[in-house]
């Protein structure tokens, strides 16, 4: 027998149970993990990944709901800037600081400046037809918003702008409450949590349930109100939530800066105020605002309520406020306490369609926007005299009169509408384009020229220019 298999055969047998593929028990040898689990793996997660033509459809539509959200949150953030905003785009801005799904880097520095309004204040100060056009949005909005406390944000809106509207409408039956019981609801229901009142949504709803002898129309009343304050305590808790987000933010901003720059703190406070003044409150004073200007609660009260209606697409503020000419001021020999009107004033923007800008323009390369009209509205609420209403008059410099142009081709001739108040408050002068009113009554025109409740609004369009073929 061979040597070498005679030795093979005198070693000892492995066992039976050993598999035949599997490693020997060398220490020289490397032995590697098999890789056929991994493959697998990858194999499964790319199966995973695979959608099927129903569900890449559904995907598609997600992604542009959720661009067109987007894109009408920005929207809204610049009209809100420009201080032009609606409605809606105030109350959007006051979720930016807790949305979760809003990019940084669309935001501006100055726009932790912007004060928030809360829900309540920019809801309470609509008419009927501006609530109808806040539903419609809020609607559009609701749709493709995904996140809960948005959500949640949307609905309470909703149902306090029903509450709003049903105030503004004809009475109906279920106005038949006495307002005296309404306010005893009200004082029971006004100190209680969102908790609370959520169990006691509960109990009444389960008496109204039952068969016992009560007064429906109380109880259903009641039922109301209560999800009315139900709304109102969640806009609460989402609003100062946002809030304080916002607070936090500009602590770390003004702190930031007071670090790095402090020696630039006053032009900087300058800066905000002047920003704040521009864009966050909508406070136009005045381009140059003085020490006497008129700051009493009458006067706040009328600004906010102005404020709140907000812009249309075609309306920006005008501050373009100028010194009334000496030769025109009036000579008052007591001149103690006397203070500047505060206003809030719009200017409408928008295209001319000329023959000239018809043929060098088109819908996708408009012209630049002209003025086409103003809203003065500027607060009188404590005249002495209150038989007699605030003027106004056209002042054109340098000799010129209506209808007649100074102005370089291309160009437009300025003049100063001068306002006239009696005591205590001072005159007031705007420049604005000279060109002929339209003093149409037409609802589309627009123009107004009333003093009621302590507001002089002088609201008008220029003429529309028609050119023949």
């Amino acid at each position: 027998m061979d040597p070498g298999r005679r030795e093979m055969m005198a070693k000892p047998r492995p066992p039976r149970n050993r598999n035949a593929t599997g490693p020997r028990a060398d220490p020289k040898t490397r032995v590697a993990k098999s890789t056929r689990g991994e493959a697998s793996a990858k194999s499964a997660h790319k199966a995973v990944r695979y959608l099927t033509q129903d569900e890449q459809s559904l995907q598609f539509v997600t992604d542009e709901d959720r661009f067109v959200l987007k894109q009408s949150k920005k929207k809204a953030d610049i009209r809100v800037r420009e201080g032009r905003a609606k409605p809606i785009d105030r109350l959007a801005f006051n979720l930016r600081y807790i949305d979760p799904e809003r990019d940084v880097f669309d935001d501006d520095d100055d726009d932790v400046e912007i004060e928030l309004q809360t829900p309540e204040f920019i809801v309470e100060n609509l008419n009927i037809d501006q609530l109808d056009e806040l539903q419609s949005d809020m609607e559009s909005l609701l749709v493709l918003e995904r996140d809960p406390t948005n959500v949640q944000y949307w609905e309470a809106l909703q149902a306090l702008c029903k509450d709003y509207r049903s105030k503004l409408g004809p009475r109906g039956r279920e106005d038949r409450v006495l307002s005296s019981v309404a306010e005893d609801i009200d004082k029971i229901l006004k100190p209680k949590t969102h908790d609370q009142l959520e169990a006691l949504e509960t109990q009444i709803q389960a008496k109204l349930r039952s068969n016992d002898d009560i007064d429906t129309d109380y109880w259903e009343q009641l039922l109301r109100n209560l999800l009315v304050w139900k709304s109102k305590a969640t806009l609460t808790r989402i609003f100062q939530t946002a809030a304080g987000a916002r607070e936090r933010l500009l602590k770390e901003k003004r702190g930031t800066g007071e670090q790095s720059q402090p020696q630039q703190q006053s032009s900087a406070a300058v800066a905000s105020a002047h920003s704040t003044e521009k864009m966050t409150s909508l406070q136009p004073g005045g381009a140059q605002p003085s020490g006497n200007e008129d700051a009493s609660q009458a006067t706040k009260a009328l600004y906010d309520r102005e404020a709140a209606r907000g812009m249309t697409e075609n309306e920006e503020i005008f501050t373009a406020e100028e010194a009334v000419p000496a030769q025109v001021k009036p000579r008052r020999t007591d001149r103690r306490g006397a203070r500047k009107p505060r206003y809030f004033n719009r200017v409408q923007m928008g295209y001319e369609w000329n023959k000239y800008n018809q043929t060098h323009y088109d819908h996708d390369n408009p012209p630049p926007k002209v003025v086409q009209g103003y809203k003065f509205n500027i607060f009188y609420p404590e005249l002495q005299d209150k038989t007699k209403a605030p003027t106004f008059k056209i002042i054109r410099e340098h000799g010129r009169r209506r209808g007649q142009s100074h102005a370089a081709a291309g160009e437009a001739d300025t003049c100063l509408i001068h306002f006239i108040a009696g005591p205590p408050y001072e005159d007031i002068a705007f420049r604005i384009v000279d060109r002929e009113w339209d003093f149409s009554a037409k609802r589309e025109r627009g123009f107004r020229s009333t003093f009621d409740r302590g507001i002089l609004q002088l609201h008008f369009q220029f003429k529309k220019i028609f050119y023949r073929k």
